[in-house]
């Protein structure tokens, strides 16, 4: 497992490291003893959420506090266009946005910062992602932002056909 430096303070790229033979592959998707070093909390929840359709769009979602968390997403089947915008006032990286695409192919994840916003919109059918969480989720703690708002000028790289209602407000 390695950790690049994001455009976004206290963000990293994940890069897993997979170790193959005829059968397929073993990677490791958690270590305590490397993500400490980035001062990562314990994990409190591991979610997943599926989507059928290319050109989903899920987010710009976040948690207010005291109900802030880190997040570890991977994208366990399809291909996903994942966005961390940083919404933290104090922050050096304050009103920037960062994207990468994840794929099981790739072996990536993205960390996304307490205090930061994160979404993702689908690239391909039938997508996975597992996230991982420090804190427990909080309905009235959650905040969102629009995924087309001008204040952050967030570029998606193909058409949203596929957005919630919430999301959409």
């Amino acid at each position: 497992m390695e950790l690049k430096k994001t455009k976004i303070k206290d963000s990293y790229e994940i890069i897993t490291l997979k170790f193959g033979d005829k059968r397929g592959f073993f990677s490791r998707l958690y270590c305590k003893k490397i993500l400490k070093k980035i001062k990562l909390k314990n994990i409190a929840q591991i979610n997943t959420s599926f989507s059928k359709e290319v050109g989903t769009l899920r987010g710009m979602h976040y948690q207010k506090s005291p109900s802030q968390e880190d997040k570890i997403v991977f994208c366990t089947s399809g291909e996903i266009y994942d966005v961390v915008l940083d919404i933290r006032k104090n922050s050096r990286t304050y009103g920037k946005w960062y994207a990468k695409r994840l794929n099981p192919k790739k072996g990536n994840a993205l960390l996304v910062p307490r205090g930061c916003a994160h979404g993702f919109l689908t690239l391909k059918k039938n997508t996975q992602i597992v996230y991982f969480v420090t804190n427990f989720y909080n309905p009235k703690k959650e905040g969102i932002i629009k995924y087309n708002d001008k204040k952050y000028n967030i570029k998606w790289p193909i058409p949203i056909k596929v957005i919630s209602k919430k999301d959409n407000s």
